[in-house]
């Protein structure tokens, strides 16, 4: 029983960085019908500031606020210079404009920095571990599922809560009739980009306190498993990511400790069978945004 208990802890931590993740992707695709795969690389940005506030000596309570700062504006440049000259193009046309972003960001990270995996400072505290019954909990992973939890709520309050937030969910409702209302189209889509900054921020922080290391392609595998974790949950479905990141968070870490060891090489293909199995049952996602129409055929 302990061991489920740890393991569920240990979901919970990699779920929550999931879930911040996908909902990022699934906010902007909401508005735009745009998966950004440079989405990674927001994650990749703020891994880098955290290494030079490290090197440049600045403590870690004021490199994270700097590294999310640093996500949001990467993400909405990243919007006003690649996107929104494209907004009116065909959805194929978005896609490779955000692949074509990637590469260019990896390409630049490889160039004027490294290609090799860099260490990022992290304060000692994170790497302690605390014993509440029989479960030791690393302290690393409890600032992880707090974290989740706060950013959760208060991206909640702000969606129902704040004009910009209000004016995003009738955005995602029916972007036409929002913009007859008097929404502007530029003001949305841009704190879309830098709410989905904000989230990865966030995830990377979270995502380095465990590794202690950046590279140029840190953001691609987090990311590749937050877009499944939104199409599991429902793509353009924010509570849906949510759902999908926890779920996909549990099917790893449940798989990793408990697959018998023959079986361990194929826990990729075994965790990817069991999304599939629930998208057969539910092939809308597990919560399908409102506005989805597709039926299961």
């Amino acid at each position: 029983m302990d061991l489920i208990l740890q393991q569920s802890v240990n979901a919970v931590a990699l779920g929550g960085t999931y879930a911040l993740l996908a909902l990022g992707l699934a906010m902007v695709f909401s508005i735009m019908g745009l998966i950004n795969f440079a989405h990674g690389e927001l994650m990749t940005i703020a891994g880098y500031v955290l290494m030079y506030c490290g090197l440049a000596s600045v403590p870690f309570v004021l490199a994270v606020p700097l590294a999310i700062l640093a996500a949001m504006a990467a993400a909405m440049a990243m919007e006003r210079i690649a996107f929104r000259p494209v907004r009116n193009a065909s959805g194929a046309t978005m896609l490779v404009t955000s692949f074509a972003v990637a590469m260019i960001l990896q390409v630049v990270f490889q160039n004027f920095i490294s290609v090799r995996s860099q260490p990022v400072a992290i304060p000692d505290f994170l790497g302690q571990s605390v014993t509440l019954g029989g479960l030791v909990i690393g302290v690393n992973k409890i600032v992880a599922i707090l974290a989740t939890l706060v950013m959760l709520v208060t991206l909640e309050l702000f969606m129902k809560r704040q004009k910009h937030g209000i004016a995003m969910r009738a955005a995602a409702e029916d972007f036409a009739v929002a913009r007859l209302m008097g929404i502007r189209a530029n003001t949305v889509i841009s704190a879309a980009f830098a709410l989905s900054g904000l989230l990865a921020g966030v995830a990377a922080v979270l995502w380095v306190s465990q590794r202690a290391s950046v590279d140029p392609l840190m953001g691609f595998t987090p990311v590749l498993k937050a877009f499944i974790a939104a199409i599991l949950g429902g793509l353009g479905s924010l509570r849906g990511a949510v759902a999908g990141g926890f779920l996909l968070g549990f099917i790893e870490v449940f798989l990793a400790a408990f697959l018998p060891a023959d079986w361990q090489a194929f826990r990729e293909p075994i965790g990817l069978s069991l999304v599939v199995l629930v998208l057969v049952v539910r092939p809308n996602g597990l919560i399908p945004a409102a506005t989805l129409k597709a039926v299961k055929v």
